[in-house]
């Protein structure tokens, strides 16, 4: 077995970012024994149906995290204010830069630089500021990529693709949304697997390459 990658950092403009974009490969890295530290920056309490306690996406990350293998402690939760992120750019960046310095991280997943959410589009660059001396690959979100670089591939088995379907309905507060469903997770992971000869993959835009 390749191990990609040993010490990895999923950033997540919003909890549910990073199981939507990579779930898939949090679970192969996982599998091959890397140690995963996922930093979600906005628990959206906002944008929290009225119904609901302010905080349940807060309680929802931990359980989808920790579906998919994360270790408690290496869940980071911060609370800026959904959609205005970029009010904050510096006070994320210098989190960001605390974060790096606490780890020697070989690998940084994060939104791709081309997403057009003004959440995702700041941590995308405040995370390339703070490790361009990382490897940094893009995921996708494709409703908020108007355009994206299928640059590089992982491939996948089907336990990866229903680990990240099951992390993701721990996220009952956004159980209506499209992207949510099984059908649609399941069908995008089988069209990038389509384009490079597998079943399954999810697709990433190199942003940073670096080759020990």
């Amino acid at each position: 077995m390749n191990i990609i990658a040993k010490n990895v950092l999923v950033l997540a403009p919003h909890t549910d970012d990073g199981e939507l974009g990579a779930g898939g490969f949090i679970s192969k890295l996982i599998e091959q024994g890397a140690a995963v530290t996922y930093v979600a920056f906005s628990t959206a309490e906002e944008s929290v149906p009225d119904h609901l306690p302010k905080d349940i996406l807060k309680t929802e990350v931990k359980a989808a995290t920790a579906n998919l293998g994360i270790k408690p402690e290496n869940l980071i939760i911060y609370n800026y204010q959904v959609r205005k992120l970029n009010y904050s750019r510096q006070e994320i960046l210098e989190n960001l830069i605390q974060i790096r310095r606490k780890s020697k991280f070989d690998l940084v997943l994060m939104p791709s630089l081309k997403d057009i959410h003004q959440d995702h589009a700041t941590i995308a660059q405040e995370g390339l500021r703070a490790f361009k001396g990382t490897t940094i690959l893009g995921y996708e979100l494709i409703w908020n990529n108007l355009s994206f670089d299928t640059t590089s591939f992982v491939k996948l088995e089907e336990r990866n693709i229903k680990a990240k379907y099951n992390a993701l309905q721990c996220y009952s507060s956004q159980s209506g949304r499209d992207y949510m469903s099984k059908e649609f997770i399941y069908s995008l992971a089988k069209t990038r697997g389509v384009q490079i000869g597998a079943e399954y993959a999810e697709s990433y835009e190199v942003i940073r390459w670096v080759i020990d």
